[in-house]
């Protein structure tokens, strides 16, 4: 097996563990409170009553997300007040930027497999005691979540710096759809997590999952290296076709100062992270916001909502992979540039993404209709590792840790504000008409940002790339 396909697999599953590590708590916390607010009961309070289960229809009421509430007031052990349970969700991301550019920094000054292997490794460690914090004491919960949140922070822009060490052009799009991982994580986390809750007990989740990652960091130290110069068993043939694609010779990459202003003042470097905001905002809102307007307004209960926010991150990982393939495709055979591919899926990430989120806006009460136009906008978000995620490592592939390291600070920067311009909008008017006007202003981010990058974004490797070390590089022979 070619090395960069085992990466492949080693990337996606990296990716899938460090989203249900982040995510875990959310389902966990479900079992973990003693005491269940009383507007939990959302149903009788929405504008869009569902008096009933939906007759004939396991799947739709299956209870292996959610479980029983009654089992759940017995056997919780917590009294937390919403307050501090929204402290203790939220603690992850308090300090997750932070390690945005310094980790970009260190992937690619040191080992990008290091940083990206560390960063997920740690934060399984500390899963394992998460149990033991939360007996002791709150505070030391939500310290356990700082740290974990902090040590996250690394592992996106480590493995741009990894990907641009390994990847060539013209198959960038498939290998990044494993960064999609991440939404088989989160999907797998709704699904799993309730059977185990409801069968070992919460404790069990935290120690399983924290397993996993550990044995994950395991086979990851043992089967991934930095490049393919310094990989001590891969074929002569791969090597060689790798380091010609990319433009570089064997043995361990060179380091030479980070061209900053060139960076800075990147005009593809700035409509990329403007595209990037778009979608970002599109998915925050959908993933953070969805269950609230699925139970506030479309009146589903818990057990409903639990799958029909976890099912939409399977589609999007499995159509990153589609277009992963077809991107690829039309790239090898000279189809259409690099950048115009780019700017294809640019289209369905952010323009299509927009239209399915708008029409979420106006499906009313039909939940059915509701959920398909969910399902779509979550899915098309899987395009992006195709496009402005892949175009990244374009730009400039030796700083391709850095300028994800950038993009993360921004986009998340901005879109960190989403909830706050949500809770302005439906703040004590759970409403349609107030919803549409959260949808419609994800839409409008969507499509703006996206058109951006359609008319001024490019794909095309930088000047400032090879500025430094171009004269150091040794043409293959």
């Amino acid at each position: 097996m070619l090395k960069r396909t085992i990466l492949w697999y080693m990337t996606f599953w990296g990716f899938a563990m460090n989203y249900m590590l982040r995510m875990n708590l959310n389902i966990a916390i479900v079992s973990m409170v003693k005491t269940i607010p009383k507007h939990v009961n959302l149903t009788k309070f929405s504008q869009c009553y569902i008096s009933k289960e939906v007759p004939n229809n396991e799947f739709l009421n299956s209870t292996f997300l959610v479980i029983n509430m009654n089992s759940v007031q017995k056997e919780n052990t917590f009294e937390w007040d919403e307050n501090q349970q929204n402290i203790v969700l939220g603690a992850f991301y308090w300090l997750h930027i932070i390690m945005q550019i310094p980790g970009g920094i260190l992937s690619q000054k040191y080992s990008a497999k290091t940083i990206y292997g560390f960063s997920n490794g740690f934060v399984a460690f500390l899963t394992c005691f998460i149990p033991l914090s939360a007996y002791f004491k709150y505070r030391a919960l939500v310290l356990i979540r700082i740290i974990q949140g902090f040590v996250a922070g690394a592992a996106w822009p480590a493995m741009y710096a990894l990907t641009g060490k390994w990847i060539p052009p013209n198959e960038r799009s498939h290998f990044m759809s494993a960064y999609l991982g991440c939404s088989f994580g989160t999907a797998m986390t709704y699904v799993t997590c309730g059977y185990i809750s409801s069968f070992l007990g919460w404790e069990m989740i935290f120690y399983i999952t924290g397993a996993l990652g550990i044995l994950w960091f395991l086979f990851w130290t043992l089967l991934v290296h930095d490049s393919p110069g310094e990989h001590p068993s891969i074929g002569k043939e791969e090597r060689l076709y790798i380091e010609k694609s990319l433009g570089r010779s064997s043995g361990k990459t060179q380091i030479h100062p980070t061209p900053w202003k060139s960076i800075v003042f990147s005009v593809p470097l700035i409509v990329n992270i403007i595209s990037q905001i778009g979608v970002s905002w599109g998915m925050y809102t959908l993933s953070i916001q969805a269950p609230s307007y699925f139970s506030f307004v479309l009146g589903l209960n818990l057990k409903q909502v639990g799958i029909w926010t976890g099912v939409p991150h399977l589609f999007s990982w499995l159509f990153s992979l589609v277009c992963g393939f077809v991107c690829d495709y039309l790239i090898k055979n000279k189809v259409l540039s690099t950048t115009n591919v780019r700017k294809l899926a640019c289209m369905l990430c952010n323009l299509a993404q927009g239209l399915f989120i708008l029409g979420l806006a106006y499906s009313g009460c039909n939940h059915v209709l509701a959920i398909v136009n969910l399902v779509l906008a979550v899915a098309m978000v899987g395009a992006a590792s195709s496009g402005q995620f892949a175009g990244i490592v374009d730009l400039a592939p030796n700083y391709a840790g850095i300028l994800q390291g950038l993009v993360g600070i921004v986009s998340m920067g901005i879109t960190s504000i989403s909830p706050i311009i949500v809770g302005l909008l439906t703040y004590q008017r759970q409403t349609i008409e107030q919803w549409q006007q959260v949808f419609m202003l994800s839409a409008a981010f969507c499509w703006i940002t996206g058109l951006i990058y359609v008319l001024f974004g490019k794909s095309e490797m930088q000047s400032w790339n090879n500025k430094t070390n171009k004269q150091e590089i040794k043409p293959m022979i």
